[in-house]
Order: structure tokens, then sequence, then C-alpha cells
């Protein structure tokens, strides 16, 4: 069977490792090494100058992380990848690469803290302009994109409030003004949504999270075009952020490859129940989830995705004092900010993720100040459901005589 006619998860076990070309390891070899020798010296100036293929120095290029970024590409339908040290190594790193003085990036309101931070305390500082404005409406863009405009940047869905972009109009409103879309895929996975087949140039996405699994790394990955991702190598990463993935890191990344297709359908199926749960429970405001009937985004929903995913929002009647004191009542479900782990955890986005942002800020990027953030493990779903009935039982609203 030829490896890129497979299916998903057979491309996640087996793409681009042959066990012959290892003395038959069925687990592929990490190489835990700085450097590399030549076989002469013609060989390893030819590697330096790009006329040779070959590793001669882990902070370009280790067999670990190249197979990790082989497959990588390969599950997302693109040419190349590069892996990073981080989430925020993959952005920043890509950002610097196709970015100087006078550019301009526009990015829609809701992303991540720490994206937000950078683009409004990083990249400004260096005279590129930062532009906020709503992606769910296509015609926002149309309206302010020019021809400074570089990047195009969002994530769908958003962290932390299940905003969705559509990318595929966004790629098309972008691609007729020359600029590239770069979209963050942490939260659907290439299980989910694979924005390069719906227009994107460059997907990034936190390793640390769903592709790793197990929360016992940190990484991050750029994936894109050939000629792309060259320059994100050999100039982001290599001469402007220096974020490089450890060869250990790349390997545990493969290991959690190989349950990603499992571990998504896992996620996305207990999440759903969860959701539905809460959105009946009278304590609950308001629930944000892409698989749920009610949600508002439904359509583009089904349209972009495979499954409603692992994250769910929430709002609790009685605002930021309630989602505070239900989740210090939780015994099950833990208090953490990351998100994709086999745990599941739980966080307050205004006063942890999101508080680089201003008050005012999360308020016009739709992040209220009792939103609770909500990623669904893999433990018993009833087990989870039980937790979060206790937490809530003193929030039961009574009913109305």
């Amino acid at each position: 069977m030829r490896q890129d006619q497979a299916g998903f998860a057979t491309r996640a076990i087996h793409a681009g490792y042959d066990p012959a070309e290892a003395q038959g390891a069925l687990t592929p070899p990490l190489h835990l090494t700085s450097t590399f020798a030549f076989e002469s010296a013609e060989a390893g100036g030819e590697m330096f100058a790009g006329t040779r293929e070959g590793h001669f120095y882990s902070r370009i290029s280790n067999p670990t992380t190249d197979l990790l970024e082989r497959r990588l590409a390969s599950l997302e339908g693109a040419e190349a990848a590069v892996a990073t040290a981080s989430g925020m190594g993959a952005i920043t790193a890509t950002l610097w690469s196709f970015l100087k003085a006078g550019d301009e990036v526009i990015t829609d309101q809701t992303l991540y803290g720490c994206t937000f931070a950078f683009l409004r305390d990083g990249l400004t500082r260096f005279g590129v302009t930062v532009r906020q404005v709503d992606m769910t409406e296509p015609d926002a863009l149309a309206a302010v994109i020019s021809e400074k405009t570089r990047i195009v940047y969002f994530e769908t869905p958003a962290n932390p409030n299940m905003r969705l972009v559509d990318i595929a109009a966004i790629a098309d409103i972008a691609r007729a003004a020359g600029a590239k879309v770069v979209v963050d895929n942490t939260y659907a996975t290439p299980v989910i949504t694979r924005p390069i087949a719906l227009g994107a140039d460059i997907v990034v996405h936190s390793a640390t999270k769903y592709l790793g699994g197990h929360g016992d790394l940190v990484g991050g990955v750029a994936v894109g075009g050939t000629e792309d991702m060259a320059r994100v190598r050999l100039c982001g990463v290599k001469d402007m952020t220096g974020a490089v993935m450890s060869p250990f890191t790349a390997f545990l990344v493969l290991r959690g490859l190989k349950t990603l297709s499992l571990r998504m359908a896992r996620h996305a199926a207990s999440a759903e129940t969860v959701a539905r749960w809460l959105d009946a429970h009278p304590a609950v405001e308001r629930v944000f989830y892409p698989g749920l009937a009610g949600f508002a985004q439904r359509a583009l929903a089904e349209r972009q995705m495979a499954l409603g995913g692992g994250m769910i929002a929430f709002e609790l009647k009685g605002g930021h004092q309630a989602g505070v004191s239900m989740m210090n009542r939780l015994a099950l479900i833990r208090r953490a900010v990351s998100l994709g782990d086999a745990e599941t955890l739980i966080q307050h986005p205004a006063s942890m993720t999101h508080s680089p942002y201003t008050p005012e800020e999360r308020a016009a990027a739709g992040i209220g100040e009792g939103l609770v953030r909500l990623s669904v493990g893999l433990e018993e779903v009833a087990d989870i459901l039980r937790d979060l009935e206790a937490a809530l039982e003193v929030r039961k609203v009574p009913a109305m005589a």
C-alpha cells in the first residue's frame, strides 16, 4: 500500500517510516545528537549550501524531528512542516518569517491570550501594524484588507469562546489581496478540520495539546508549502527565534499521533454529551459547543468540522464568582490552563489564559468575565458528569411557583 493513499489513522502510525531502514525497529529511533559527521568536507559544504540533502546540526534538522514533520504534513494535507519548541514558537517563527516594518497583519477579534500579547506588544514594537476585525463576518475583512496586508491570522474554533471562522471564505478574500492565511488548528486538529484543503496557506499548532495528548511535553508545529516552510525553518526558527523542538519531544509527539484519531473521537463524543447536559442545567446561562443543534454557527461547523471537538465554553448564572465557586468544588476535574490532555481540565479565561486582554478588549472579543473553559478528557463521561453535578448542585435555580 502506498502511504499517500492510506487513511488518516494509518498515516498517523506509519507515514514516513520504514522499519527496514532502522534495523527493523518497529518504533522509530530517537536521535539524541546535536551534530552529525560528514563523509567528506565537500559533502558538508554542499549541505550548508543547501545543494545536498542531509542533517548537519539539530538546530536545523534531526532525523526524529524530520519524521514528525513529514508525518504531520501528511496528516494536514500539506507539502512540508517545521517542528518548534512550543506553540508560540510556531506562531512567532511563522510571523517573523513573513513580516517586516510597514507590513500589516489582520487577525480575528478572539485569539489565545499569549498570541494576542505577541501581536499587540511584540510585532507592533517593530513597525508592523496589527488590525483586529470580526472574521465571523468575512465582509469585515474585505472592508479593511489592503496592499500592505501580508498575513491574515485566526483560530477556528477560537480560544476560548468557540467562535468559528469560515476558512474558505476568508482565504478567498486574502488570496485576492495577495495575503497569506495562517490558521491556528490546535482546537480542531487535522482529525476534525484541514485548513489547507479549505484554502489556508499555513497551519500552526500547539503540539502540547491534542497532538501530544498526554500533558507531558511542550511543542509546536507549522505546516504549509515547501518554500514557505523552508523560510520558516531558516529564518523564523534558525535565525529569529531559535525555537527548536528537541528530538525527545518529537519522539513523544510521534507517540501521541498514533492514537490521535481514537482520542479525538472519544474527546468529541464525551464533550457532546457534557455540552448537552450543561445546556439543560438550570444553573447554566449559555453553552458554546459546535456539536449542539442550537450553536449559533452550526451550519458552518457542519461544513468544515468532522466532529464537534473536545472543548466547551459555558457561562453560569451568577457570572465570574459563580464560575470560581463551581470550579473550587470540583474533585475529579482539574483546574489547569492547558487542554487536550487525557485528564478533564477547567479554567477561567478572564483571570488566566486571557488575562493579557484588558476587560474592554475581552468584551470586544466576546470573552465574558464569567466564561468557563472546559477541556473534556478521556475519563468515563459518567464520572465527568457526576463531578459537574456535585459542583453545580448548590447553583440550581428553583423552578418558578
